[in-house]
């Protein structure tokens, strides 16, 4: 194990950046799951064609490279590609009277000097912000010292983007922070935000009551977006939301116009649908864009190799097109009710 004599200290804040990093505003983010041609390069339109839908559907920003994005598929030249398609979509397509539209990068490595590397590519292809695993590979060797000065080394780097911590134990080798560490990271002027995928409420309400103003608490799944509202979170950064977003907004409208009644049943069948694509994962989701966006998705709406595409007559395929039938129904009243205000 390393110890702290061993390692430089983090640069001090005046030697950043010149410019305060964006402050993530409360709403739904998207994690995009990635697009591929019959040919599987990067499918540019797909890509194009699902941001133009979400910023349409009135999300408040947009992830690519999570663990929706396939992250760990994709070469540095297809990252770069993919944020690229994205950031020029938002720049052609976005509302910006509201202001600007977050684009959070994936940029978690097992090393410092990588996590700053991909931070850095990510930073000239357009993202506004980076979403960084701790690293688990060596989880056995690891204190949460040395986890503390991972983030911390990156988040003090000039060339490194605004950091959001991404708390997902499953994809970080059953690494999962507690509040506690999560606050004394909370007190870096560039780390941001958290996205609590690991699921602990109590721990977002935590965090919610203690981190400093502006810190962005996020819950990592739809299924507790109302818990997480409650308790003072600030949003839902969540797979489902590629499908339902105008669902997932307005669980907590519902709450703040006192309507919680509503916002319960609307949070229970958000929760429903949630579940099978917890179980299915990116493979989920992917499957079901055709059915919540047409048969034009089919083709792009496919992983990369060692996975394939859910089988249409399997258990996992008809769990989704039967689990998802009422959220689609009720996303796309939605969307029209959305239409017809306009």
């Amino acid at each position: 194990m390393v110890s702290s004599s061993q390692l430089s200290p983090p640069a001090s804040p005046s030697d950043l950046i010149d410019q305060p990093p964006m402050v993530l505003p409360r709403g739904v983010y998207v994690p995009m799951p990635a697009f591929f041609t019959a040919d599987d390069e990067i499918d540019i339109p797909a890509t194009q064609r699902h941001t133009a839908r979400l910023l349409a559907a009135g999300v408040t920003g947009l992830v690519v490279h999570g663990s929706n994005g396939e992250a760990v598929h994709l070469s540095p030249r297809e990252r770069r590609a993919a944020i690229e398609a994205v950031v020029d979509t938002v720049r052609h397509d976005a509302d910006l009277a509201h202001g600007p539209v977050p684009i959070i990068a994936g940029c978690s490595a097992q090393s410092v000097r990588e996590t700053i590397a991909l931070c850095r590519e990510a930073r000239e292809a357009g993202a506004t912000h980076a979403l960084v695993l701790p690293p688990g590979y060596y989880r056995g060797l690891m204190d949460r010292q040395d986890i503390a000065r991972y983030y911390e080394a990156v988040a003090s780097s000039p060339s490194a983007l605004p950091i959001i911590i991404y708390n997902f134990p499953p994809a970080a080798n059953g690494v999962d922070l507690d509040s506690d560490l999560l606050l004394r990271l909370a007190a870096h002027p560039r780390i941001v935000g958290v996205k609590l995928t690991c699921g602990n409420t109590g721990k977002l309400a935590r965090l919610a009551a203690e981190a400093p103003p502006g810190f962005f608490v996020g819950g990592g799944s739809a299924d507790f977006i109302l818990q997480g509202h409650v308790v003072g979170g600030h949003g839902t950064i969540s797979g489902l939301a590629n499908l339902a977003p105008r669902a997932c907004a307005r669980i907590p409208e519902l709450f703040d116009s006192g309507r919680a009644a509503e916002a319960r049943a609307l949070q229970h069948e958000v929760a429903k649908a949630d579940w099978i694509a917890i179980k299915t994962g990116f493979l989920g989701v992917k499957a079901a864009m055709p059915m919540f966006y047409g048969p034009a998705e089919a083709s792009c709406a496919v992983p990369r190799l060692p996975f394939t595409r859910l089988d249409e007559n399997g258990e996992a395929f008809a769990s989704i097109r039967h689990g998802m039938a009422r959220l689609l129904e009720i996303e796309t009243r939605l969307a029209a009710e959305a239409a017809g205000g306009k």
